[in-house]
């Protein structure tokens, strides 16, 4: 049996980051010049599938979009919130320790 490792969905995952802006009332403007980003055409290139954010621009439009990096990310991986919540648990409790 075969198993294969989680990917990444450019597409979609450039239309999950355009809805995340269009609900946070953001315009490609406004995130290039967050980004410092030298033009729009890098953003539209998420949205059009062409490419991805660099990890250094997913994890400044975390902070910006106010959303974890998971959820600007689509791809095959089956979603499991109970391991965030797991992780979040077992750091508490270390800490309580």
């Amino acid at each position: 049996m075969t198993k294969t490792s989680p990917t990444i969905n450019i597409y979609q995952t450039g239309q999950r980051i355009r809805e995340i802006m269009r609900k946070r009332g953001l315009t490609v403007k406004e995130v290039q010049e967050y980004l410092d980003l030298g033009t729009a055409q890098s953003v539209y290139h998420w949205f059009r599938g062409r490419n991805l954010p660099s990890l250094d621009n997913l994890y400044a439009m975390s902070e910006l979009f106010k959303v974890p990096v998971d959820d600007m990310i689509c791809g095959n991986r089956e979603y499991n919130p109970s391991y965030r919540l797991l992780f979040y648990y077992e750091k508490l409790h270390s800490l309580m320790a």
